[in-house]
């Protein structure tokens, strides 16, 4: 596919994310104007998956330890709003509502939300790297 085809799609795609607010507007157009918009997504994609496991991971223990719950959940929102995925913040603070009152069902319901979040943004951003590397691959002329 011709690179300006790539772009139309790659275009198209960014503006589908940003009208069914996978991402917010504002802070993924930076990230595009400062040419990071990739990086940031693979870190992103990277950080924000090794935390919900770890999240995960103490989660299935007999004792909870909430307090480290609350300070990986702490780290994934701000790890979130590098890309401005504000479904997966307000997934995180609705999870917080339950470890905060140290109710593990709660939390176990609402995790399925964050991970469900996490999925939806991840998929977005790995279409949109996807395209990226496509429209790389034409070379600079194209």
């Amino acid at each position: 596919m011709a690179a300006a085809a790539l772009r139309a799609q790659l275009n198209a795609h960014i503006t589908g994310m940003y009208t069914e607010g996978v991402v917010d507007e504002d802070t993924f157009e930076e990230l595009r104007e400062e040419g990071t918009a990739a990086e940031v997504s693979r870190l992103y994609i990277n950080d924000a998956h090794e935390i919900i496991d770890d999240i995960d991971t103490l989660m299935e223990q007999p004792e909870v330890d909430f307090d480290e719950v609350e300070a990986l959940t702490q780290q994934l929102m701000w790890c979130t709003s590098s890309v401005g995925a504000e479904q997966v913040n307000l997934a995180c603070m609705h999870f917080g509502n339950f470890y905060a009152i140290n109710y593990k069902e709660g939390c176990l319901v609402s995790l399925a939300l964050v991970k469900n979040e996490f999925l939806i943004v991840r998929h977005e951003l790995e279409v949109m790297i996807e395209l990226e590397e496509q429209i790389a691959a034409c070379g600079p002329n194209s």
